[in-house]
């Protein structure tokens, strides 16, 4: 690692230091020195890594392997999805199935990195407001490591959440609003409290957490990159954390220049993305009176909408808001046919598939991946309609 950058200027910052967003308030990335990484590492010999995310240590926010703080994140598997294929119409459909990772979701992998980065740069108390499983993913990071950690979340969030925070010793406060509304109290009293805030994309290293998964798109593919990955976007991480990799990768050699078409997944309830995208906007609007049953979903406003924006532009990709109703539906339809049980944010992405389908925007040939970003176990209240009298 070199220096991170900012999102809309360009302008370095010292990666050694504690950095929320940059001056203009933009995100920070992190940049790589990408042909030392390419002499250090090779295609060949991840191999002989271990299992887990910190397998591309290289391009990952660390300077020795004892900072790492680890639960054995990444590398889940992806599931050619055979039956739930024939089903849907699709001869190449798979999932990558991010519920198996630690806590439950794709959380930990953004956590991870977070509180690995944190922590050898001398924060030592770490704050962050949360739809739910960001928030249990990081009481588990700071418990592994010994830090505090301090947890805000709406109180109406999964019950599964709150008691998962609280197990793992973090200091919760429920709050009686939106995760914008848990943001704003965090960023009102970071300062005084000495917290350092690790809200999505307000630091720089969840989303290097989360490029990991379009690292193992590429190895997990034999380094061909899928036609179509559909993904589920609340803060967007994943979606802007893949679209970095693609390009490290190219850099080093790894892939070429071919993308899949990106497609941003919302809830009807919560759409800031999807309108935003419909209106040729490069922002997005904060969505007013957000409600949707998939928690990971109901995030109004989103500090990185315009990295989100221009990857989907870039990939040809798009954004598709399906119901609540068509969200959960599809989780037990998901269910039913792979053996795979996910949170309603994984059954968004095969509701939203089925609507690319009628519009003809995917091939039934093509090959689509749809991530389930967290277990269905979390999330029992949401799902239970109409399957238990």
């Amino acid at each position: 690692m070199t220096h991170l950058e900012c999102a809309r200027t360009g302008q370095h910052y010292d990666a050694d230091a504690l950095h929320n967003l940059s001056e203009v308030g933009a995100p920070l990335l992190a940049r790589y020195d990408l042909e030392k990484a390419t002499d250090a590492l090779s295609r060949e010999q991840l191999k002989d890594r271990p299992a887990n995310m910190w397998r591309y240590r290289e391009v990952m926010p660390i300077s020795t392997l004892e900072e790492i703080v680890s639960l054995g994140e990444g590398f889940t598997p992806i599931h050619h999805t055979t039956r739930l294929g024939q089903w849907a119409g699709f001869s190449q459909l798979y999932i990558k199935d991010e519920s198996l990772n630690p806590t439950g979701s794709f959380k930990a992998r953004g956590l991870s990195a977070a509180v690995t980065a944190a922590k050898a740069r001398g924060a030592t108390k770490l704050a962050i407001p949360t739809a739910g499983n960001a928030g249990g993913a990081l009481s588990a990071y700071a418990a592994a490591c010994g830090l505090p950690a301090i947890v805000f979340m709406p109180r109406d969030t999964p019950s599964a959440f709150a008691i998962e925070c609280k197990s793992y010793g973090a200091e919760l406060e429920l709050v009686d609003g939106l995760i914008s509304d848990c943001g704003k109290i965090v960023g009102e009293r970071k300062e005084k409290e000495g917290w350092f805030d690790v809200s999505t994309l307000k630091e720089p290293y969840r989303v290097e957490g989360k490029k990991t998964m379009g690292y193992e798109l590429a190895e997990q593919f034999a380094w061909t990159l899928p036609d179509v990955v559909i993904y589920p976007t609340g803060g967007g991480t994943g979606l802007i954390g893949m679209w970095k990799a693609f390009d490290e990768m190219e850099k080093m050699g790894w892939i070429g220049s071919a993308r899949p078409r990106m497609v941003s997944v919302q809830a009807e309830g919560c759409a800031p993305i999807v309108r935003a995208f419909a209106q040729g906007d490069e922002t997005a609007e904060m969505w007013q009176d957000a409600a949707t049953v998939a928690s990971g979903l109901r995030v109004p406003g989103a500090v990185g909408d315009f990295l989100m924006l221009r990857a989907l532009r870039e990939s040809g990709g798009t954004a598709v808001a399906v119901s609540d109703e068509e969200l959960v539906e599809h989780s037990h339809t998901i269910a039913a046919h792979s053996g795979i049980f996910p949170a309603p944010e994984g059954g968004a992405t095969l509701a939203a598939l089925l609507k690319l389908k009628e519009q003809g925007l995917v091939d039934k040939d093509e090959r689509v991946v749809l991530f389930n970003t967290g277990s269905g176990y979390k999330y029992l209240e949401a799902l239970s309609g109409g399957l238990v009298s």
